[in-house]
């Protein structure tokens, strides 16, 4: 018998190791194929397809002038893993696409096109879901001008270590609600890449935009420029792509980027307090809480979801004004992060708070109440940036201490 129990046990264990390799199998995307895209005047670009294996969101990736589509490899495997359907294409006269230098620029826009619309005539890609990626000021220069041609359907932007013409940075600049994800080192072999990429960050106005800064003790010396020769300057591995190599972090990076905002909220990604920091300096001024609630109720009405600031920033600005007994001031404050986040149990217990140190205990009552019943139901996290085990009781207990000071206070 005991034979018989351990020959039943391992048969359980091989066929739930079976099972697990199918499962693992067909959870993998189809190898990756090349294809042949035809531009518009008859020369052929060459392009990999990275095919997720089932409907989802679509990227596009452009390689830096020192580079070839193969340098996004990794980045397009983990894309594709991760239910992202992946396009990286040869620039005209780059790598194995055809063409010559001479007159490309012309042909630029139609280029795109082409690799665009290859893409969302993939199977399961929807058109108004894509996202794009450029490296170098080659790479981004096709990134943000495809972004120009199809504004209604990019839904995420990822630039690194290059600069635009006045045009895509303009268009940056308009681009109010667009993800957009920096990436720079600033020992890039080809300078002035860091401030160029700076100012399009900084003229750049969502206020869900990222900054990825690999600093340096000392940064790189002058050398050459991106697109001259190439051969004149050392790889050092802080250019673009060639980054992945030296911060083995970024393609990481760049993949969770991708699906925060083309699968988990598409075209949205969390304020950064840095790109909201404009907003944030007007909020701490007496007087200006009002116009910063014009400008949400603004972007409200272009993009119902438009988030203008983190949570958490007004949140640590109004407990400010607490402490230094400056009530009115953090309640105009919190009745303004409660507008921008009205499903944050964590947001009408700070306005709640706030109400009974100012005495208004019926107003206080009403969203301690609020925000009790919005902690029972599990609808929503506690609030935006936490929704812990131990920070929900944290909350739940002061919640019970305010409405027991209301209890008492009206005894």
């Amino acid at each position: 018998m005991k034979h018989l129990r351990i020959s039943l046990i391992l048969g359980v264990l091989i066929s739930a190791a079976s099972a697990g390799a199918t499962r693992a199998q067909q959870s993998q995307p189809p190898s990756p194929r090349s294809v042949d895209l035809k531009a518009s005047d008859g020369i052929l670009l060459k392009a990999t397809y990275f095919a997720a294996g089932k409907p989802g969101p679509g990227v596009l990736l452009f390689h830096q002038s020192n580079r070839t589509r193969t340098s996004w490899d990794d980045v397009a495997r983990q894309l594709a893993a991760a239910g992202i359907n992946t396009l990286a294409v040869d620039d005209r006269a780059y790598g194995e696409s055809g063409g010559s230098h001479e007159g490309a620029w012309e042909k630029k826009h139609a280029d795109l096109e082409t690799a665009f619309q290859f893409l969302i005539s993939q199977p399961g890609v929807p058109r108004d879901v894509i996202g794009l990626a450029g490296a170098g000021s080659h790479g981004l220069i096709n990134a943000v001008e495809t972004a120009r041609l199809h504004p209604a359907e990019i839904k995420s932007l990822v630039m690194m270590s290059g600069e635009t013409f006045r045009p895509g940075i303009e268009f940056l600049h308009q681009a109010s609600q667009l993800p957009e994800l920096f990436v720079i080192a600033d020992t890039d072999e080809y300078p002035p890449t860091v401030e160029a990429m700076l100012w399009l960050y900084a003229r750049a106005s969502s206020p869900s935009r990222k900054l990825i800064r690999y600093s340096a003790a000392q940064e790189a010396p002058w050398l050459w420029y991106e697109t001259s020769d190439a051969s004149k300057v050392p790889d050092t591995g802080s250019h673009g792509t060639d980054l992945f190599k030296t911060h083995p972090d970024l393609p990481g990076i760049i993949v969770q980027w991708f699906v925060t905002t083309l699968i988990k909220t598409p075209g949205h990604a969390p304020a950064d307090p840095v790109a909201a920091g404009a907003i944030l300096n007007q909020l701490t001024m007496p007087g200006e809480a009002a116009q910063v609630k014009q400008q949400l109720i603004e972007a409200r009405r272009k993009d119902p979801q438009a988030q203008l600031w983190p949570e958490v920033s007004a949140d640590i600005i109004g407990s400010g004004h607490l402490r230094e007994g400056e009530i009115k001031e953090a309640i105009e404050v919190f009745q303004l992060n409660l507008l921008a986040y009205p499903d944050s149990a964590d947001a009408h217990f700070n306005l709640a708070d706030a109400y009974l140190k100012d005495g208004q205990k019926d107003l206080a009552r009403q969203y301690a109440e609020k925000a009790l019943a919005l902690l029972d139901s599990h609808t929503a996290p506690l609030s935006s940036w936490s929704d812990t085990a131990e920070r929900r009781a944290e909350i739940r207990q002061g919640i019970q201490d305010t409405l027991k000071k209301l209890t008492e206070g009206n005894q």
